[in-house]
C-alpha cells in the first residue's frame, strides 16, 4: 500500500533527535515520515517516490547514517544515472559526514570512505564487482533515479546481479512512469482490478503536496505558436501553423522549422524568455535560465542568439567536453544569466538559481518533459515562482496541464481490438531517443527528409494550474509584456489571479479595437483548444465509419461520398483536412443519412 505524504505548512525537527553523526538540522515533514515508516517497519526494499526538487538526496543521506550510526549496515554503494551526479552525490553525502568515493573502479576500497558512488553504466559493465562488494560487508544500496535501471536488459540483469545480496536497498525517483514496460529491478508491481501490474511505490510525495508545502515552485508555460515554412526531399514547400492540427510527420517537421536557429521563432522566444528572467532577477538577483537543446550544432547556435540579444556569453554545457561537469558547477555558483545544454541537465543536476527555462528539444515522452521541468522546481524561499518556454506542440502542453497528476510505472497494457493497425501507437524509436543516455548529435537529423526554410513567433498562450489564460499576440507587443512582466515573487493563489486579471484586461482591450486591426486570432486561449494528432486521427476514423455506414444506405462508393463531402463542404483531402473541417464533414454526412431514413 502507498502512503502519501500530507500538506504540512511547517519543519519538522530533526530527526532522529539525537543525532550525532551529522545529519541535516532539519528534515522536511515528507523526510521525517519517510524516515519514520522506514524506520518501523525496516524493509530489505522500499521504493521512494518524491517530485524533483523535494529532496531525495538529503532524505535517502539522513536514512544511510541513520543504518550506519545503527551498525544495520556497514557501508554504502550510491548508484546515479551520470557522472556529474555521482560527483554530486559524494558531495552531499560528505557535507553530512559520510564519505563516498565517487572515482572509484575496482579493488579494495581506501579505509577513509564509507562507501562508493557510481553509475548504472558503471555497474553493467562489471556487475560481479559489485556483487563481492554486497557479499564481503553489510550494504546500503541507494538506486538513484532507479527507472534508469530499466533502461536496457543489460543494466536491469546487472543491477539484480551486483545488488541482490545487498543488505538493504532504497530506490528514489521523482519520475516513476517509463515509456516502455522494460520491469525496473528491486520494484514491487501489484495488479490492479483491470488485471493491469503496476508500480507499487512505499511513499509517495507528489507535485501536488510539495507546491502546498512551498517546497517546490509553482510553474508558469508560456507556450509560443507561429508559421513555420519547410521543404520535403521531394522538394515540396510545405507551410503551417504550430498548434494546429496535422499529420504527425508535420507535427515533427513543424517543431523542428521553429528549432531551427536560422529562422525567426527562437531569438524571438529567446527574447521573450530572457525579459522574463531580467523580471524574475528584479526579485531573486541570481536567477539562471537554461535552454535545453536537442544537439551540440543546435546549443551552439542559441548560445550566439543568447550573446547577441543579451550581450553576455552563455555557458555551454556538453557531453564530449571533459569539463562539462565542472561548467555546470561553475554555473551553480555565480551569477550568470544563462545556461545552454544538451540533454545532461535534464535530471537529477542540481542548480537550484535555474528559474527560466526553455524547452528548445524535440522529444516528446511525459518522462523527459517531467525531468526537464523538474531543473526548475527547486525552490529556495517561498514565492518563488519557474517559467518554462514551450514551442505550441499538442503533446507539450498536455504534459504541462498534467504536472499533478501522479504516475506509476504500468508493467502491462492491455491489447486492443486491432491494435497492430493502431496508426498512433507510440513510436519505439522515439521512446528510444527519449532514454538515450549520450548526448551528442547522432546524424540521424541529417537523414531525415526535411530542409527549414523560415518561421515566425506568435505569444499563444500562459499555462498554469491546468487552466489556459492569454490571447495571441505578437513578440514584443503589450499583450505579451502582460504576461512577461508577472512578478517573480508571488504566493501559487496569486499567480492564478494575476493570471485571470491580465486576460480579463486582454479581452476588453480587444474589444475595443475595430475589427481591421485584429490581425491575429483574438480568442481566449480556453477557447482555442488544440487537438493533438491522435484526436485528429479519431475524427478521421469517425468519419470514416459514418461514411462506411452511408455506403450501405445510399449504395454509392466511399470515393464518391468523400468526393461530395469536400465539395459541398470545401477543404482538402481528409488526410489533410482539420479538425474543423472533419468535424463539418460528419456533421454533414450524419444529416444526409437522417434524410434518408
Amino acid at each position: 500500500m502507498t502512503t502519501t505524504a500530507t500538506s504540512s505548512h511547517h519543519l519538522s525537527p530533526a530527526f532522529p533527535g539525537r543525532a550525532p553523526w551529522g545529519t541535516a538540522g532539519k528534515l522536511r515533514a515528507w523526510q521525517q515520515g519517510a524516515m519514520e515508516k522506514y524506520i518501523q517497519e525496516q524493509p530489505r526494499d522500499f521504493l521512494a517516490v518524491a517530485t524533483p526538487g523535494a529532496g531525495k538526496t538529503t532524505f535517502a543521506l539522513t536514512l544511510a547514517s541513520w543504518l550506519l550510526h545503527h551498525h544495520v549496515v556497514q557501508q554504502i554503494t550510491v548508484v546515479a544515472p551520470t557522472e556529474h551526479l555521482k560527483k554530486q552525490w559524494a558531495a552531499a553525502a560528505a557535507r553530512i559526514g559520510i564519505k563516498l568515493d565517487p572515482d572509484y573502479s575496482a579493488g579494495p576500497l581506501s579505509k577513509e570512505y564509507d562507501g562508493v558512488a557510481i553509475t548504472y553504466a558503471g555497474v553493467g559493465v562489471r556487475p560481479m564487482l559489485h556483487r563481492n562488494r554486497s557479499e564481503q560487508r553489510k550494504t546500503l544500496v541507494i538506486l538513484d533515479e532507479i527507472h534508469h535501471a530499466g533502461d536496457s536488459k543489460s543494466w536491469g540483469e546487472a543491477c539484480l546481479e551486483a545488488f541482490e545480496p545487498a543488505t538493504r536497498r532504497l530506490a528514489l525517483t521523482g519520475t516513476p512512469f517509463r515509456s516502455d514496460t522494460n520491469p525496473i529491478p528491486f520494484v514491487t508491481y501489484e495488479e490492479g482490478n483491470d488485471g493491469i501490474r503496476r508500480s507499487s511505490a512505499d511513499y509517495t510525495y507528489g507535485y501536488g503536496n510539495a507546491l502546498g508545502d512551498g517546497v517546490v515552485r509553482p510553474v508558469i508555460f508560456l507556450s509560443y505558436s507561429g508559421n513555420m515554412r519547410w521543404r520535403t526531399k521531394a522538394g515540396d514547400e510545405i507551410a503551417a501553423r504550430l498548434g494546429e492540427p496535422m499529420t504527425k510527420d508535420a507535427v515533427s517537421q513543424a517543431w523542428r522549422t521553429a528549432l531551427d536557429a536560422k529562422g525567426d521563432w527562437m531569438p524571438n522566444v529567446l527574447r521573450a524568455a530572457d525579459q522574463r528572467l531580467t523580471e524574475v532577477r528584479k526579485s531573486i538577483p541570481d536567477a539562471g535560465g537554461l535552454v535545453i537543446a536537442s544537439d551540440q550544432d543546435s546549443a551552439r547556435s542559441y548560445a550566439k542568439l543568447i550573446r547577441e540579444i543579451t550581450g553576455t556569453k552563455a555557458t555551454v554545457v556538453l557531453s564530449d567536453d571533459t569539463g562539462a561537469s565542472n561548467r555546470i558547477d561553475e554555473f551553480s555558483e555565480n551569477t550568470d544569466r544563462w545556461m545552454v545544454a544538451v540533454r545532461m541537465v535534464s535530471e537529477g543536476v542540481d542548480v537550484p538559481r535555474l528559474s527560466v527555462g526553455v524547452y528548445a528539444t524535440t522529444i516528446s515522452t511525459p518522462l523527459f518533459f517531467a525531468q526537464a521541468v523538474g531543473r526548475f522546481v527547486r525552490s529556495r524561499r517561498r514565492g518563488e515562482t519557474a517559467s518554462v518556454f514551450l514551442p505550441t506542440i499538442p503533446s507539450l502542453l498536455g504534459f504541462a496541464n498534467e504536472m499533478e497528476v501522479e504516475r506509476d510505472h504500468v508493467l502491462d497494457r492491455p491489447k486492443k481490438a486491432g491494435e497492430d493497425e493502431d496508426p498512433y501507437a507510440e513510436s519505439e524509436k522515439e521512446m528510444a531517443e527519449a532514454e538515450r543516455q549520450q548526448d551528442e548529435d547522432t546524424g540521424e537529423q541529417d537523414m531525415l527528409p526535411f530542409e527549414a526554410l523560415e518561421s515566425d513567433a506568435v505569444f499563444d498562450r500562459v499555462l498554469y494550474n491546468s487552466a489556459e489564460f492569454g490571447m495571441q499576440a505578437h513578440p514584443g507587443s503589450a499583450e505579451e509584456q502582460d504576461y512577461l512582466g508577472i512578478p517573480g515573487l508571488l504566493e501559487p493563489d496569486q499567480v492564478q489571479l494575476l493570471l485571470q486579471k491580465r486576460q480579463a484586461r486582454q479581452i476588453a482591450h480587444s474589444r475595443k479595437k475595430p475589427d481591421t486591426e485584429a490581425d491575429l486570432l483574438e480568442l481566449p486561449a480556453e477557447r482555442r483548444p488544440v487537438v493533438s494528432h491522435k484526436e485528429l486521427l479519431e475524427l478521421r476514423k469517425q468519419l470514416n465509419t459514418m461514411v462506411g455506414a452511408y455506403v450501405h444506405q445510399s449504395g454509392k462508393p466511399h470515393g464518391v461520398i468523400h468526393t461530395e463531402l469536400r465539395r459541398v463542404c470545401g477543404g482538402p483531402p481528409s488526410a489533410e483536412a482539420t479538425a474543423g473541417q472533419i468535424r463539418e464533414r460528419i456533421k454533414k454526412v450524419q444529416e444526409w443519412a437522417t434524410r434518408m431514413r
